[in-house]
């Protein structure tokens, strides 16, 4: 039996990065636990001090509950270095990255059309991973998020 888990993302700006994810991945913010009105007044409730409080929504979860919940840890300080993990969105209507059923052309469109998409809601676009001008049947962008953590789309 595979173990459950969840995804954290060191930020500092939690529910910027909640928001940025929710869209990004079709996920959705995460409702405060029932019979608390918001995330602060469950922090207040097991009795987090203040400092704790005021960051908003800082996790997000799949709506059809099959993806993990990803919590966004609020931390002062800034990335430095490459990611060791990163995300691969995929947007092209394979069912992966080894799926070739669609065409190159419609992958490449499908891909660059969420690359802006994303890119609308504060990504930054750092480049094309793959092409067909390098002989592969492969076409992939590499995008930060808006803490510029790396993530891909193919």
């Amino acid at each position: 039996m595979a173990n459950r888990f969840q995804l954290v993302i060191d930020c500092r700006d939690p529910e910027l990065m909640a928001r940025f994810w929710a869209a990004a991945l079709g996920y959705v913010l995460e409702p405060p636990p029932e019979g608390f009105a918001t995330w602060d007044d469950w922090r207040r409730d097991i009795g987090l001090p203040n400092s704790e409080l005021g960051m908003g929504a800082d996790s997000i979860v799949d709506p059809e509950g099959g993806g993990p919940r990803i919590w966004f840890h609020a931390l002062p300080d800034v990335k430095v270095v490459k990611n060791r993990l990163h995300l691969d969105i995929h947007a092209s209507g394979g069912a992966g990255t080894t799926d070739r059923s669609v065409p190159l052309a419609t992958r490449r469109q499908r891909v660059d059309a969420e690359a802006r998409r994303l890119t609308e809601l504060g990504a930054t676009f750092t480049g094309v991973l793959g092409d067909d001008d390098d002989g592969l049947d492969h076409y992939a962008v590499g995008m930060q998020d808006p803490e510029g953590n790396e993530f891909d789309i193919n």
